[in-house]
């Protein structure tokens, strides 16, 4: 796997080259965000880890302008802010997953991983559920051909479902997936989400099921 790591810490790019690099990455660094989008560009990396604070030019900047050249390549935020604003602005702004600082070694090689996987994954199936249909390359969901309209959290829980149709999926499982890196949120706040988007959810020949004791899945009418 081919890894552009935009990070403006010489101590931290030497870290993540040596140590992913024992892990079979290939770790490319760039250290300015000014020159970050044609690195991008010319390395063709499979993943991006991208830091938010960079000099030359923000992070939230670079991945906006690489969405807007056409760049699809799966980004992985790396982020000291501690806000949940900050990160869901870099997931709407067009990031696929995000990691605070300071982060553990192998939750990044797992995530950097899972995101190439999804990559690769753009020739399978898409998944379907009643009039819902899942772009596996972009992680957008459509109702009957338009856009559904979701928060970052809905949109995390439906995925999730849509990836195994007819399946449980656990709330531990959910809730790692939904609320990622956020120690602080209670375990019942994956309730909250299941609630509102099965109101969205009216209408759609799809039904999002509780399953006291399993979790939650996501069946056709």
């Amino acid at each position: 796997m081919k890894l552009l790591l935009v990070e403006d810490d010489p101590a931290m790019q030497a870290t993540l080259q040596r140590a992913l690099g024992r892990k079979q990455i290939d770790v490319r660094v760039c250290g300015d965000g000014a020159a970050a989008l044609a690195q991008w560009q010319a390395l063709a990396p499979d993943v991006v880890a991208l830091d938010l604070s960079l000099p030359g030019r923000d992070g939230l900047q670079v991945l906006a302008d690489a969405r807007a050249a056409g760049l699809r390549t799966p980004v992985l935020l790396l982020t000291a802010r501690g806000t949940v604003g900050d990160r869901v602005l870099g997931l709407n702004a067009g990031a696929d997953d995000y990691l605070p600082k300071p982060f553990d070694l192998d939750e990044l090689e797992a995530r950097l991983r899972a995101l190439r996987r999804r990559q690769g994954g753009a020739d399978e199936p898409v998944p379907e559920v009643g009039a819902l249909r899942l772009d596996p390359a972009s992680g957008a969901i459509y109702l009957r051909g338009e856009v559904l309209e979701l928060t970052p959290r809905e949109a995390a829980l439906l995925r999730a479902l849509m990836a195994r149709p007819g399946h449980a999926v656990a709330k531990e499982r959910l809730f790692a997936l939904v609320f990622p890196g956020e120690a602080e949120v209670q375990a019942e706040a994956i309730e909250v989400v299941a609630y509102r988007l099965r109101k969205k959810l009216a209408g759609s020949g799809a039904s999002l099921v509780t399953l006291r004791g399993l979790g939650y899945l996501l069946k056709p009418d």
